[in-house]
């Protein structure tokens, strides 16, 4: 099961990059995060917590980083895995920017439908606090 919102960004990949590194400061452009860190760089094998509005604090690990190009978080608590993937496709002046979260493991069939509504609804949002946030940021 999965979910997946797009929206084209008048900015670089590399601004919006720069944005996804600010890990402390995803707060600010994501309303599904409270509060996110790394334990470190951001770098595939980095470690972190991340923590909803509304839930509990979970592990994260970023397993693939591409800068410029992509990255992907995985959270896992007993019987669930989310993998968040953000992808970032350069098109001329501007880049289309996709968010794709799936659901594995075999809490996933109850949990899935409830986040997966939470995601349908939250993503828009997300993508167009970070569609506001790049285009100042890279007109700066």
């Amino acid at each position: 099961m999965h979910v997946e919102h797009r929206i084209v960004i008048a900015a670089s990949p590399e601004v919006i990059f720069r944005i996804y590194e600010d890990v402390q400061n995803w707060h600010t452009w994501d309303p599904d995060t409270k509060q996110a860190f790394l334990d470190g760089p951001f770098r595939a094998g980095s470690r972190g917590r991340i923590t909803p509005p509304k839930g509990m604090t979970v592990p994260m690990l970023l397993t693939q980083v591409e800068p410029g190009k992509c990255f992907t978080v995985e959270s896992k608590i007993p019987l669930f895995r989310m993998l968040f993937e953000h992808e970032l496709v350069s098109q001329e002046g501007a880049t289309e920017v996709i968010h794709r979260v799936t659901f594995s493991g075999l809490l996933s069939f109850v949990l899935g439908p409830m986040l997966s509504r939470q995601l349908n609804s939250g993503l828009p949002v997300t993508l167009g606090k970070l569609k506001v946030l790049a285009e100042g940021a890279g007109a700066a």
